[in-house]
């Protein structure tokens, strides 16, 4: 069952450490974000609540720490957050932003492949 729950910037890098390893600790989040964003031990326990609340990540006591682990699968986290994003800037529209996406970027032959790779599959998959 898919869960249309939208994710801040931080609580997106909480979420691909605990989707990469689970269950962590605070101290162990700490750790592996200490380089990248600085938070302190209190923030990502504020962060860890608001998430619990959401219903994207659950805790177990586990000894003297809390154990964490991620309720919302990355599929269903990646799957919102990618059609609520082609809404908002494309209207709805994967021609435009595709369009848009290959103007401005220098595409290689491998991601043109890919592209084609990908809609052929998207091709078979609509005449079934």
């Amino acid at each position: 069952m898919a869960q249309n729950i939208g994710l801040s910037d931080g609580e997106w890098k909480l979420m691909n450490l605990l989707w990469e390893e689970a269950p962590r600790t605070i101290a162990q989040l700490v750790s592996s974000l200490k380089d990248d964003t600085g938070w302190t031990k209190g923030t990502i326990f504020m962060m860890l609540s608001r998430m619990n609340d959401k219903g994207v990540v659950r805790f177990e006591t586990g000894g003297r720490s809390k154990l964490y682990y991620p309720v919302l699968k990355k599929e269903d986290a990646t799957s919102y957050e990618t059609g609520s994003f082609l809404n908002k800037v494309f209207g709805g529209s994967i021609g435009l932003m595709v369009a848009s996406m290959a103007g401005q970027m220098d595409l290689t032959k491998e991601d043109i492949d890919e592209l084609y790779a990908i809609l052929r599959e998207a091709e078979k998959e609509a005449g079934k």
